[in-house]
């Protein structure tokens, strides 16, 4: 270690460290609570939050989550050790009781260094789990006693900035690629769900389209089992437009010979990453070549998550394959074999059939088409494909919009391609920075050189 660096328990440099408590929640109202489910890849999504009622449960004010604080995943397997460092909160927030808040003491510590700092030590964290298998639990006084290197102040604060002005970069990608999702998605509603371009020819009024595309659309509606649709549209159900549907295969942990060839493989927890334009954290697998063959993923495929769902959220879960994507990986991609993999017809059917499912999700149309136990549900995707009814526009109207939208996910995978660059520095950065090894004048002589 370079000259005044430390070494410290982490206890010694929190003002708090403890779990959170049991909620009472509600679906309405309430104080948001973090649960396991919201830590994931070193980042907290509060989307996967709940609400406790504070009224009939009190929490005490330690355990309201303030700006900086370091949130751990405290149980079970799978989940345990993960941690993220909450730097800003939508409103009131907690934890529950298989999270562990770690304030960090200002007065001792940056706390935005303090953060990288467990961020750093995630491995060892998740090592710090005792107890029976399925029943692994963090105690507050194992973590606490994780020793941690500590730099001189001026330079915990150099090394927060070079690391935290890398993280800003990052998810402001992640955030433009969130609104880029959300335009596509709001101009397919407009085109194929409210049909606000049929509607405004009706009407007379200006459709605020370029005119090549206004004149593509009718200026009148016919009666459907749907409701009214746009006159000399159809209806269908996905099997018309599928050219054919394949099972995932999750193949093996490693090789078993010279018929196993290496790939990414899609989970139902890469999905959300996915979906703008991020790689998540596909693990490498193991197919048989003739597997592989056949379940390779191509651009315009559209991956379907058909397991996991639960009473509160439902199976489903969409994902658009681009070349983009595929060239950025560094081997084949496949999915798991809790997913569908979907080849259409027409490679300008692949937006529409994506957003329509997004919609159908975000709409909860699949629990319908759900069967299985209490905990677990599955899609019935045959059925779903078969039987449910969509409003299907000409292939000229499908090609256009294909090249309209184009853009915004190409956009998408350009942001999503500098991320994995300012990840990969990042992560290059961090062990190199907090060992002492690399010194911070060095790196911030450069920083102007940052991509």
């Amino acid at each position: 270690m370079a000259g005044e660096w430390q070494q410290k328990p982490l206890v010694e440099l929190c003002l708090y460290l403890n779990r959170g408590s049991a909620p009472a929640y509600v679906t309405t109202g309430g104080v948001l609570v973090l649960n396991q489910k919201c830590v994931r890849d070193q980042r907290v999504e509060f989307l996967e939050a709940r609400c406790t009622d504070a009224a009939s449960k009190p929490i005490t004010a330690e355990r309201m989550l303030c700006p900086w604080d370091v949130v751990v995943n405290s149980t079970g397997v799978g989940t345990l050790g993960r941690v993220a460092q909450v730097k800003t909160l939508p409103g009131p927030a907690t934890v529950d009781s298989h999270m562990t808040i770690v304030r960090p003491d200002p007065r001792v510590i940056d706390p935005e260094y303090l953060g990288l700092v467990v961020r750093l030590f995630e491995t060892q964290i998740k090592e710090l789990g005792e107890g029976s298998t399925g029943q692994t639990e963090l105690s507050r006084g194992r973590l606490g006693s994780l020793v941690v290197p500590v730099a001189p102040r001026s330079e915990q604060r150099a090394i927060a900035h070079i690391l935290g002005t890398l993280d800003d970069r990052i998810e402001l990608n992640r955030k433009m690629n969130e609104a880029l999702e959300a335009m596509a998605r709001a101009l397919f509603k407009s085109w194929f769900i409210d049909f606000d371009a049929v509607r405004a020819k009706a009407e007379g009024r200006d459709p605020g389209l370029p005119a090549d595309i206004i004149s593509l659309f009718p200026d009148s509606f016919e009666d459907s089992d749907l409701g009214e649709i746009p006159k000399g549209w159809t209806l269908g159900v996905l099997d018309q437009l599928v050219d054919r549907v394949l099972g995932g295969d999750w193949g093996a942990d490693e090789g078993t010979d010279e018929t196993s060839e290496s790939v990414r493989c899609i989970r139902g927890a890469d999905i959300p990453d996915l979906q703008t334009g991020g790689t998540g954290k596909m693990p490498a697998r193991f197919l048989k070549r003739t597997s592989l063959e056949k379940r390779r993923l191509s651009d315009g495929d559209v991956v379907v998550e058909i397991s996991g769902g639960s009473p509160t959220q439902s199976t489903g879960r969409p994902v658009l394959v681009s070349g983009a994507l595929l060239g950025r990986l560094d081997m084949a991609l496949v999915c798991s074999n809790f997913c569908r993999v979907v080849k259409l017809k027409s490679p300008a059917l692949s937006k529409f059939v994506y957003l329509w499912l997004r919609s159908l999700y975000a709409n909860d149309e699949f629990f319908q088409f759900e069967n299985g136990t209490t905990g677990i549900k599955n899609l019935a995707f045959t059925r779903f494909s078969s039987d449910y009814k969509l409003c299907v526009p000409p292939l000229k109207v499908l090609k256009t919009f294909d090249q309209y939208v184009s853009p915004l996910f190409e956009k998408q995978q350009m942001n999503a391609a500098e991320t994995d660059t300012l990840s990969a520095l990042r992560d290059t950065l961090l062990p190199e920075l907090l060992s002492g090894e690399l010194p911070v004048q060095d790196v911030a002589k450069s920083e102007r050189r940052f991509p």
